[in-house]
């Protein structure tokens, strides 16, 4: 297996997937397979089978905007907002 990332399309991964579960969930063939890693083959049967296709679509990155935020999402970003300044002020007091 190459030690350099790549990137895994959706359709690269369902079909990943669906061989691991066609083969008796064999994580290690399919990893062997496909040139990827066991635990990530083994942690994307995990997504699949708990939120289906949805569960692969990568998300990292993407961020909701303010219109789509509850009232808890603003509340919690107000406050990891509050406690970064507390920790810079901090700072500046220990110096």
């Amino acid at each position: 297996m190459d030690d350099r990332r790549r990137k895994t399309t959706l359709e690269e991964l369902i079909k990943i997937v669906n061989y691991c579960l066609e083969h008796e969930n064999n994580y290690k063939q399919t990893a062997e397979l496909f040139d990827v890693s066991y635990t990530q083959v083994y942690q994307w049967v995990r997504k699949y089978l708990s939120s289906g296709e949805d569960g692969l679509i990568d998300r990292r990155g993407q961020h909701k905007r303010k219109e789509e935020l509850s009232d808890i999402e603003i509340l919690e970003r107000k406050v990891k907002m509050l406690e970064r300044q507390l920790r810079e002020k901090e700072m500046e007091n220990d110096l």
